[in-house]
C-alpha cells in the first residue's frame, strides 16, 4: 500500500512515518511543501503521488492559541481536512483523520463512547469536530481516530515540559482536576497500522489504557525518572487560568477498537517507561 502522511514532521506524524514504513511505501508531506488549506495544491500533490490512503496528522494544536487565532484554527483543522477529504473522495481512497478528546465537554463521569454526543468547549475542539463532520459528509471511506494527551519523541509534550521545569525549579504546581489517558505516539501509530489493513471504516477512540490527572501523571513521570528532589503541588484548573477551557474528564472508551477483537493498548505507565528509556538512550555519552 502507498500511504501519504500529511504532517509527517510533527510529533505523531514522525512516528507514523517510522511505523508504517516497515510494511508500506510511505510518502510524507509537511509545510512548506504541501499546504492543505489550498485545495488546488492539495489536489495536484495528492493526485501526482497516487496514494492508496491518506493520513491527516497535520493540525493547529496550540489549544490556547486557537482561542485568539480562530481563523487559523478553522482554516487548518477544518478546511484543510475538508480539502483532503474531498481529494480522497475524488481518488476513491480512504482517509485517516486524527481528532481529539477535546470534542467532549468533560461533564461525563464515565469514559466517552464513540457514539456519545460531542460538545466542545474550546475553539480547538470545535475546529477538530468540524473536521470530523467534513470527513463524514464527503467520503464514506474514512477512519476518524480520537485520541488524547499525546507524548512522543519528535515534539514538545507534557513529559518533556515537566522534565525541563525541574532544571529550573524545586517546586512546581500541576492541575489535579482534569482526568484523561496519556497516549504514546508510537503505540497509537502501531494501532493505526493494524486498523488500516481492513476497510472497517468509522470512528474509533484510541488511547493507552489507564487514567490519571495531570498531577498524577507528573508524579509517575518523576517516580520512573528517579527524581525525588522536587515538590509537586496540586492545583485546580481555575487556578491555572488558561485562555481555553479544558474538559475536566475526557477519558475515551476504546469500544469500537475492542469490538474488532483488538487488544487494548498497553497501560500508559508501561508506555511512559519505554518513552523515558528512549530519551536516556538518545542522551550523549
Amino acid at each position: 500500500m502507498h500511504i501519504l502522511i500529511i504532517g509527517s514532521n510533527g510529533m505523531f506524524g514522525s512516528d507514523l512515518l517510522t511505523v508504517l514504513s516497515q510494511q508500506h511505501k510511505v510518502t510524507g508531506f509537511d509545510l512548506p511543501v504541501l499546504d492543505i488549506t489550498h485545495l488546488s495544491t492539495t489536489r495536484s500533490v495528492s493526485s501526482a503521488s497516487q496514494p492508496d490512503l491518506i493520513i491527516n496528522a497535520a493540525g493547529y494544536t496550540d489549544v490556547d492559541g486557537c482561542e485568539t487565532n480562530i481563523d487559523l484554527a478553522l482554516t487548518v483543522n477544518a478546511m484543510g481536512t475538508r480539502n483532503l477529504a474531498e481529494v480522497c473522495n475524488e481518488l476513491s481512497i480512504p482517509i485517516v483523520y486524527i481528532s481529539t478528546d477535546y470534542i467532549f465537554d468533560g461533564k461525563s463521569t464515565s469514559p466517552y463512547l464513540e457514539l456519545d454526543m460531542p460538545n466542545p468547549q474550546n475553539v480547538y475542539g470545535k475546529s477538530k469536530l468540524l473536521g470530523e463532520q467534513y470527513v463524514r459528509e464527503l467520503t464514506k471511506k474514512h477512519y476518524i481516530i480520537r485520541t488524547s494527551w499525546l507524548f512522543g519523541k519528535h515534539g514538545r509534550n507534557f513529559v518533556d515540559i515537566m522534565l525541563y521545569l525541574i532544571k529550573e525549579k524545586d517546586e512546581i504546581h500541576v492541575v489535579n482536576d482534569q482526568v484523561g489517558s496519556p497516549t504514546y505516539t508510537c503505540d497509537l501509530a502501531k494501532a493505526i497500522s493494524e486498523l488500516i489493513m481492513k476497510p472497517t471504516y468509522g470512528t474509533y477512540h484510541l488511547t493507552n489504557s489507564g487514567t490519571c490527572t495531570w498531577y498524577e501523571f507528573t508524579l509517575e513521570i518523576f517516580r520512573q525518572a528517579g527524581i525525588d528532589n522536587v515538590r509537586v503541588k496540586p492545583m485546580t484548573t481555575e487556578e491555572l487560568n488558561r485562555p481555553a477551557p479544558r474538559p475536566k474528564y475526557s477519558v475515551l472508551d476504546n469500544h469500537n477498537w475492542r469490538k474488532l477483537g483488538k487488544k487494548p493498548l498497553r497501560h500508559y505507565k508501561e508506555a511512559l517507561a519505554d518513552y523515558l528509556k528512549s530519551l536516556t538512550e538518545e542522551e550523549p555519552k
